[in-house]
């Protein structure tokens, strides 16, 4: 979530079915998205919404590390990769309205592009990974609404029925560094003015305790939470594994058992390789399959 770089373009010459720098609102260049569609039938297709990581500070939806969510246009999934705003042009919640802003465009336009809007995933890694399992657990919350953040969809809910979530600060900023600390496993600089956290929330997130816990995923759970697959790695430096781990039983306790799968990947690190194996892609679109199918 720390290391600044520029991954290769996303090469989507391959794909037939396509629609690039779709505007789902109006307030920023940034707010916008690519759909791609299988390059086979007639739809109504299934959609996952997939939101890059870059600590909320850069990342690009035509950059190489959306990857990975291309692999559900394999099982008959349209994926649409997502842009929002980032902390250098904005702070929070503008991240979070740009995405429920892009999940009404999307269940909006159902018809127009063969989309089933019943059926819509969310899939984010790191920043993404907050951003797609806020998602999930906010839905109805009216603080994390921004209905000026305008399209014509508006009056549609953006409801979410299945969230997978790489390696995401889910429990709470202001316990990361205590936890790698203890664990050994990376630097202790969450809580630093110059933090990716401390620039999303455009203040030190020591002195500002409330505004963490108003951007924290877990805060927002309830029974009618949609069902998570959570992914974290074991060795993570970057985001310590505990906040899969508490997220996720309180996911277990408040919502049901059934609304939360845990899967620590023993021997990766953050933004592993090892998330992006056929045989891991494979356990993620399972899960897909099985909510949205």
């Amino acid at each position: 979530m720390f290391r600044h770089f520029v991954p290769a373009p996303l090469d989507t010459r391959h794909i037939q079915r396509k629609w690039l720098d779709l505007l789902y609102a109006a307030q920023s260049p940034t707010q916008k998205l690519d759909l791609y569609l299988p390059d086979e039938g007639d739809g109504p297709f299934p959609v996952i919404a997939a939101f890059h990581g870059g600590a909320w500070m850069f990342g690009d939806k035509g950059h190489s590390m959306c990857q990975p969510f291309l692999e559900g246009l394999k099982r008959g999934y349209a994926v649409a990769c997502v842009n929002y705003r980032l902390s250098g042009e904005v702070q929070f919640p503008s991240q979070i309205y740009d995405c429920k802003a892009a999940i009404r465009f999307l269940r909006g336009n159902a018809a127009k592009y063969k989309l089933d809007k019943n059926h819509v995933g969310a899939w984010g890694a790191s920043a993404g990974g907050h951003l797609a399992a806020l998602l999930g657990t906010s839905q109805r919350v009216r603080s994390l609404e921004d209905l000026f953040v305008k399209n014509s969809h508006t009056h549609i809910l953006p409801k979410v029925h299945a969230v997978v979530v790489w390696y995401g600060p889910n429990e709470n900023f202001l316990k990361m560094d205590e936890q790698l600390a203890k664990s050994g496993l990376g630097a202790p600089n969450h809580s630093e003015t110059s933090s990716p956290e401390s620039r999303l929330l455009g203040r030190k997130i020591t002195e500002i305790p409330a505004l963490v816990t108003f951007a924290s995923p877990i805060t927002y759970i309830k029974s009618c939470a949609p069902p998570f697959l959570i992914q974290h790695g074991q060795k993570d430096g970057t985001v310590p594994v505990e906040q899969a781990i508490h997220f996720a039983a309180k996911l277990r306790r408040v919502a049901g058992p059934e609304k939360a799968i845990l899967e620590i990947l023993p021997e990766a690190d953050h933004a592993d390789p090892l998330f992006e194996t056929p045989e891991n892609l494979g356990r993620v679109l399972d899960f897909f399959d099985k909510y949205l199918k």
